[in-house]
C-alpha cells in the first residue's frame, strides 16, 4: 500500500501542472453539479415549508363537551400521523377572523351570535404531509359522532403531491446527466495522465507487472483528484450560495452531512473516471 501511494504522490511532484490542470477541471466541473445540488435543496426547502401548510381541520358540533372534546384530542394526538391536536373554540375562531378578514371588520362587529364553529386543527408529522396520509386521518376523524365536518384542503394538497413528484422526477434526470458529464470530463483528464506515462506502462508489462497493480496508483490518484476537485467545487459554491444570499434572496446551503457527501461523490466520481480510462488504455498496450 505504501509503495502505491508513494507512485501515486511521485506522479503529482512529476506533473504538477497537469494534476493542477486536472483538479481544476473536476472541481468546475463538480461546481457545475453542486450548483444543481444547490437549487434542489432550496426547492425542497420551498416544499417543505409549503408542506407545513397542510393540516387536517376538524369542525366540531355546537353543545359538544369540552370534556368530550380533550378525551378525542388525546385519541386522535395518538394517531401515528399526527403530529399535534390543537382546540379552536368558537371564540377563538371569531377573533382569527377579525384579525384576517379586516375587509369584513364591519360585519363581524354587528354580529348578534356567533356564526363560527369550534374546529381541532390537527397537524401532521413531515413525513406524512401529503394527500393519501391527510385523506385517511380525515376518514378516521369522521366516525366521531360530535365531529360535522373535516376538510383538508384535498385539491391544493393533490397539487402539491404531482408538483414534489414532478421536482424529484426532474432532479434524478438531471442530476444523473450532470453526474455523467462530471464523469467523463473527469475520465479524460485521468486519460491525459495515463497517456503521459504510456511508456513506463508499457515497461511494467514487460517486467511482468500485472494489470492490477498497474492500474492502483492510477485509481488512487484519480480518488484523491477527485476528493480534491470536490473539496474546490464545495468551496465554489459556497462562494456563490453567498453571492446569492446576501445580494438576491434568501437560501439555504448544504448541510454538514450533504458537504461531505459531496466530497466523498468527488472521490467516487474521480475512482470511476481513473477506472474507465486505466482500464481502456490498458486494453490497448
Amino acid at each position: 500500500m505504501s509503495l502505491i501511494l508513494r507512485e501515486t504522490l511521485l506522479a503529482f511532484r512529476r506533473a504538477p501542472l497537469l494534476s493542477a490542470l486536472s483538479i481544476t477541471t473536476i472541481a468546475f466541473s463538480l461546481f457545475v453539479f453542486g450548483l444543481f445540488g444547490l437549487v434542489t435543496v432550496n426547492i425542497q426547502e420551498a416544499m417543505s415549508q409549503v408542506a407545513e401548510r397542510v393540516e387536517v381541520v376538524a369542525y366540531l358540533k355546537r353543545g359538544t363537551p369540552l370534556t368530550t372534546i380533550t378525551v378525542a384530542q388525546e385519541d386522535i394526538e395518538a394517531f401515528p400521523e399526527v403530529q399535534s391536536a390543537k382546540y379552536v373554540s368558537e371564540a377563538q375562531a371569531l377573533e382569527r377572523a377579525r384579525a384576517d378578514l379586516k375587509e369584513f371588520h364591519d360585519i363581524f362587529q354587528d354580529l348578534e351570535t356567533n356564526p363560527l364553529p369550534a374546529s381541532l386543527e390537527i397537524r401532521l408529522k413531515p413525513e406524512f404531509r401529503d394527500a393519501e396520509h391527510a385523506a385517511t386521518v380525515s376518514d378516521r376523524l369522521k366516525a366521531y359522532t360530535f365531529i360535522d365536518d373535516v376538510r383538508y384542503g384535498r385539491d391544493w394538497v393533490e397539487k402539491l403531491d404531482r408538483l414534489r413528484a414532478i421536482a424529484g422526477a426532474v432532479g434524478v434526470v438531471v442530476g444523473s446527466a450532470f453526474a455523467l458529464v462530471a464523469v467523463i470530463i473527469i475520465g479524460t483528464t485521468i486519460r491525459m495522465a495515463v497517456l503521459q506515462r504510456s511508456n513506463e506502462i508499457a515497461i511494467m508489462r514487460l517486467v511482468g507487472a500485472t494489470d492490477a497493480f498497474i492500474r492502483r496508483p492510477f485509481l488512487l490518484e484519480g480518488l484523491i483528484k477527485g476528493l480534491l476537485g470536490g473539496a474546490l467545487a464545495l468551496g465554489l459554491s459556497y462562494g456563490a450560495w453567498l453571492a446569492i444570499d446576501t445580494y438576491l434572496m434568501r437560501a439555504a446551503f448544504f448541510t454538514t452531512p450533504e458537504a461531505l457527501i459531496g466530497i466523498a461523490a468527488g472521490g467516487i466520481i474521480g475512482l470511476l473516471g481513473s477506472t474507465a480510462s486505466v482500464s481502456r488504455h490498458l486494453r490497448t498496450v
